[in-house]
């Protein structure tokens, strides 16, 4: 079972949007111009590439983990940016195929592959659903149709809240999404940080805003306080690099820390 939600709205190609610019620093080809552009300029001042790549790697892993150690079998997983091979629903329903997926992302040029990349096993289902990431009620109101908000979910909130500053409201965000989810439910989490390289780290942060997109780096201790409430697995809030890591990581730290939380 596959679906979309109608996006309403059309691509806008005079602005960069970060899952367009992620997918420039993933190698992909959906992306315009104007990200390709904020792309290089953000790589001109560090590995924004590697990053991306860890980040990808890292979501890979944490799912597996959410299916074989949490037994989870549904998955929201917002900010999901342009479908990139292996996708989440992939890696789960490659575990378990009756695993149901809800991905969520508000650029319209994410719906438009949606519909063609997002094909899931029979047994299982997946479904696009366009909507902000700070409209927590709405997404879950839609994730509904297809998700059993009783049982447990794995809520991928991967790359995500660095678009999100403290004053957009990211806690409540957070709090809101885990709120509302089941005990046995876990939160898969990374996010960009300014601890291991500071300046190139901000140096990025300022190309961001420069292009008019809202980049935040946040503190070991602040990205534990989105995971309160929470039981993290082990190895805890690391590097992404150093979460769990497989032989395509190279130990060396990258700017991101991530991690996995279980709702006891």
């Amino acid at each position: 079972m596959t679906g979309t939600e109608s996006a309403g709205r059309r691509i806008d190609t005079s602005r960069p949007h970060p899952a367009r610019v992620y997918d420039w620093f993933l190698g992909g080809k959906d992306n315009y111009p104007v990200d390709e552009e904020l792309g290089r300029r953000i790589t001109a001042q560090g590995d924004a590439p590697r990053q991306a790549r860890a980040n990808r790697r890292f979501m890979e892993r944490a799912t597996r983990v959410a299916v074989r150690e949490a037994g989870i079998r549904q998955f929201l997983d917002i900010g999901s940016g342009i479908p990139t091979e292996p996708n989440l629903h992939q890696i789960a329903q490659s575990a378990v195929p009756d695993a149901r997926v809800v991905y969520v992302d508000n650029d319209p040029i994410v719906l438009a592959h949606a519909e063609a990349l997002l094909h899931g096993t029979p047994e299982g289902a997946t479904h696009y659903l366009q909507a902000d990431a700070r409209e927590p009620q709405r997404i879950l109101q839609g994730a509904s149709a297809v998700l059993d908000f009783e049982q447990p979910v794995a809520l991928s909130l991967v790359a995500l809240l660095h678009f999100i500053s403290d004053e957009d409201g990211a806690q409540e965000l957070v709090d809101t999404l885990v709120g509302a989810l089941a005990h046995g439910s876990c939160l898969v989490l990374s996010a960009m940080t300014a601890d291991f390289d500071p300046e190139k780290v901000n140096a990025g942060i300022a190309a961001y805003t420069a292009s008019g997109v809202t980049l935040v780096a946040r503190s070991h201790d602040e990205v534990s306080r989105l995971f309160k409430g929470l039981e993290v697995l082990e190895p805890g809030i690391v590097s992404l690099s150093r979460w769990r890591p497989d032989a395509r990581e190279d130990g060396d730290p990258v700017s991101l820390y991530g991690a996995v939380g279980i709702k006891r």
